[in-house]
């Protein structure tokens, strides 16, 4: 588990939990994103938690605190299209 700025997260079943200092929690399937639903359990439990999002290093995923309140789980790319 990582924490930065009042968030936690985790990889937990199949999901990431991310929890904020406030009682907010965000939680979203790895299949929801292509970049890392293929990915091992030991890559998944490595996540990085910065002022303004998630990040897995070894997987190079990137997913913002802003996009993932809206709903955003890395599925799209920013041209709307699913992403490969």
């Amino acid at each position: 588990m990582s924490a930065s700025r009042g968030a936690s997260t985790r990889y937990s079943k199949g999901h990431v939990i991310v929890c904020f200092q406030s009682g907010v929690e965000i939680r979203f399937p790895i299949a929801a994103n292509p970049h890392l639903s293929g990915a091992t359990e030991a890559a998944l439990s490595r996540i990085e938690v910065s002022p303004f999002g998630l990040h897995w290093p070894n997987l190079d995923e990137d997913l913002s605190f802003a996009g993932l309140l809206k709903g955003d789980f890395g599925q799209r790319s920013a041209s709307g299209l699913s992403r490969p």
